[in-house]
């Protein structure tokens, strides 16, 4: 116990000894993408999940726990978004959970245990978490997390002064979007291939009834029949994708008179392209689908 707690203090004072700028750590992209917008290109921003992992259950080694440790603000989405953020030492001064503001407006899930992939099994039992797809939300996380950047990196006053304002003007832009164009499926049931999307259907007022899909993949025979009978059911014409799949599944969707549309929730970063402008590009795509 006591070595592994030298080899932690000491991957701690190495990291602090390299950090040369303020450095703001986060658990999900779309704060990471807040905290670049907000810095100004004058802090690093700590985003430590691989490419190929969801953040939602990513759980960080003892040298990712070092960094996050030393850095000058480690933003939270909260809402029980990467629970390894609760069992973990962490610095709670330097602490922001963004969505406290609207905690009292957090949507309870059904529970649902399944595994995707190297993640392991996991359960969506408790609070949705994917806050950030109500734009508006959004906006007051990035405030949350301007206000704590300001209180920690007193020197940001000035840029935050004019970074601010610019975030929550694209964001109020990305919400007036979303909100027109998904304006003609009011009313009507929406099948999702998994349930990230309680915050956008609820903010743009929609039905979506989510499957349990892994992104990206090609849905197997059990699952196709499963769409089949919640599209009988519900009378769906519409399905959304987490990450785009085969062309041969958007092929057969299609055949089942579903029209599909991709909405990818960003929760990593992407290899191209930033929040703000893949967000956008999709609720244009959405837009001319419709």
């Amino acid at each position: 116990m006591l070595k592994r707690l030298f080899f932690v203090a000491a991957l701690a004072a190495s990291a602090a000894s390299a950090q040369e700028r303020p450095v703001v750590a986060t658990v999900n992209y779309p704060l990471a993408w807040m905290a670049e917008r907000l810095g100004g290109g004058v802090i690093d921003v700590l985003f430590p999940v691989p490419d190929d992992v969801d953040p939602s259950f990513w759980r960080p080694g003892l040298s990712d726990i070092a960094s996050i440790q030393q850095a000058d603000v480690i933003a939270l989405n909260g809402a029980g978004f990467a629970p390894w953020t609760a069992r973990s030492s962490l610095p709670r001064s330097r602490i922001v959970d963004t969505s406290a503001g609207f905690s009292d407006a957090y949507i309870a899930t059904e529970s649902v245990t399944h595994s995707h992939g190297g993640d392991g099994e996991h359960s969506h039992e408790g609070i949705a978490n994917y806050t950030w797809l109500d734009f508006a939300q959004a906006a007051q996380q990035a405030e949350a997390l301007a206000a704590m950047m300001q209180r920690r990196i007193p020197e940001l006053s000035d840029a935050l002064a004019d970074s601010l304002p610019a975030v929550r003007a694209d964001l109020a832009a990305l919400d007036t979007e979303a909100r027109n164009a998904v304006a003609r499926l009011k009313g009507q049931t929406i099948l999702a291939t998994h349930p990230r999307y309680q915050y956008f259907a609820r903010a743009y007022g929609l039905d979506i009834v989510a499957l349990e899909w892994d992104a990206g993949a090609m849905p197997s025979e059990a699952q196709w029949t499963e769409l089949r009978e919640r599209a009988l059911a519900t009378g769906a014409t519409t399905l959304i994708w987490e990450a785009a799949p085969p062309d041969e599944a958007l092929k057969t969707a299609k055949r089942m008179g579903l029209t599909s549309l991709v909405l990818r929730p960003l929760a990593n970063r992407p290899l191209d392209g930033d929040f703000l402008a893949i967000m956008r590009k999709q609720i244009a795509e959405i837009n001319d689908q419709l």
